[in-house]
């Protein structure tokens, strides 16, 4: 399914998936991939001996989210990278506040890549 961006519940159930299938799964280039290991900490996918890359499960599902911060919400990857790493403290927050949050975390970023 090239471009398929599957919800995590259609994943196939595998223990792990090589750097191709997750390209197709993401519809991104297997470069971008490993791009986006670079600038987020939490895609840490293991590595055979021979220095293959192996996703699990979680590692796609968030590889499909920061897809859709990237392409969809049009985040920049530190407005992404923020953007994951308050995901745990939205849960409580009302749905205004999230909104509000996002803007003013996007406009700093914005402000900072200015300066």
């Amino acid at each position: 399914m090239p471009g398929g961006d599957l919800p995590n519940s259609e994943l196939p159930d595998k223990l792990y998936f090589k750097v191709g299938e997750v390209s197709t799964i993401a519809g991104v280039p297997a470069y971008v991939l490993r791009f986006w290991e670079t600038e987020f900490s939490r895609i840490k996918p293991k590595r055979t001996p021979s220095g293959q890359r192996l996703y699990r499960k979680k590692d796609v599902a968030l590889i499909l989210e920061i897809k859709h911060l990237l392409y969809d919400r049009k985040f920049t990857i530190p407005g992404a990278r923020q953007h994951l790493r308050s995901g745990r403290q939205k849960e409580s927050e009302s749905p205004a506040a999230i909104t509000l949050a996002e803007i003013r975390r996007e406009l700093e970023s914005i402000q900072k890549m200015l300066s």
